[in-house]
């Protein structure tokens, strides 16, 4: 059924498959409590190391001379990658957030893999020559991983920020930001992270004004979160420090690796600022901040970056909205 001249090809993307696979699931296990590589699936180890592996082992089994330099470096690393994370997508190994997280650095990786495996071996004129260098790439993510246990996880703090001009004096805005009366669906409008499946803003209630006063902010799908308003400055500013209410979050809300409050990330405060723009004018700054906790934090800050900011323009949106709304209501009753 398969042309003899396919062979290296399918066996490259057979044992490059089987290779991620299995790896993945190493990277994913716990032997009494102890990672066996540290970080797990959000490791140096297997979010840079393994798709290195995954090229040099593709290209080693379609040997130099047999393909096209593209086919053989480029398009099947980056085939046998698509198909892990297909694979990982219909086993429920990962949710879609995570497999469009780490899609950019596997693609990538895997081709340097690739290439660096063909700039050591090409010269080596013998194939059986060259599987101990296929074999060292094999075991890195396997060298690398336990090696991260000798590094502590570093913490990374971040701030996201957004701001929106809204024609409505600070009064009225200060009204819509201490409490947010439930948003509806068309409101938010379409946003690219609802096809990720972030739950959208519902609404945020509030005990009592002033400091000590408690936020309610709840998502759809049960997400809530705690928000103590710790600076009250009426008409300028309100702050508050947000503990996410692990009671009411369902496990099957968010992945495991993007859950708010867990080992890898958090988001610990929220600020709302007004600044006067002129009579009847006011910029409305909502800002973030947020706790990462990875070995590739650099990269994961930015995209929980994107997906903060993208949560908070939709909130400002929504309230810009509401406020302009009853800025014009109240001109009218003006009018005589």
């Amino acid at each position: 059924m398969i042309p003899r001249s396919r062979y290296p090809f399918v066996i490259a993307l057979a044992l490059g498959l089987t290779y991620a696979l299995v790896t993945r699931f190493v990277a994913a296990a716990h032997v009494s409590g102890f990672d066996i590589i540290e970080g797990g699936l959000l490791s140096t180890a297997f979010l840079i190391v393994m798709p290195l592996a995954l090229g040099a082992i593709t290209a080693h089994f379609i040997p130099a001379g047999t393909a096209s330099t593209g086919k053989r470096l480029v398009w099947t690393p980056l085939l046998t990658v698509l198909l892990f994370l297909v694979a990982a997508l219909l086993f429920k190994l990962e949710g879609l957030i995570c497999v469009l997280i780490i899609s950019p650095l596997f693609l990538l990786m895997s081709c340097l893999g690739a290439f660096l495996y063909a700039s050591i071996t090409d010269a080596i004129h013998e194939q059986r020559n060259k599987t101990p260098v296929m074999a060292a790439f094999v075991l890195l993510p396997y060298l690398v991983g336990p090696a991260e246990h000798l590094f502590a996880t570093p913490d990374s703090f971040r701030l996201v920020e957004n701001h929106i001009d809204i024609a409505a004096a600070a009064p009225v805005v200060w009204q819509h930001i201490i409490r947010v009366a439930p948003i509806e669906r068309r409101a938010l409008g379409h946003s690219p992270i609802d096809a990720l499946g972030f739950p959208r803003p519902v609404e945020a209630t509030l005990t009592h004004e002033g400091v000590g006063g408690v936020r309610h902010a709840t998502f759809e799908r049960g997400v809530e979160f705690i928000e103590t308003v710790d600076d009250w400055q009426p008409l300028r500013r309100l702050s508050f420090s947000i503990v996410p209410n692990t009671a009411t979050i369902p496990p099957t809300t968010f992945d495991e690796h993007v859950t708010v409050g867990g080992q890898y990330f958090d988001v610990l405060r929220g600020t709302y600022e007004l600044q006067p723009l002129g009579p009847g004018r006011t910029r409305l700054v909502l800002y973030s901040q947020q706790r990462l906790s990875t070995h590739l934090n650099w990269y994961a800050g930015l995209w929980t970056r994107y997906i903060m900011s993208e949560i908070q323009e939709r909130i400002l949106g929504v309230l810009k909205q509401r406020c302009e709304a009853a800025a014009l209501a109240v001109a009218a009753a003006r009018v005589p």
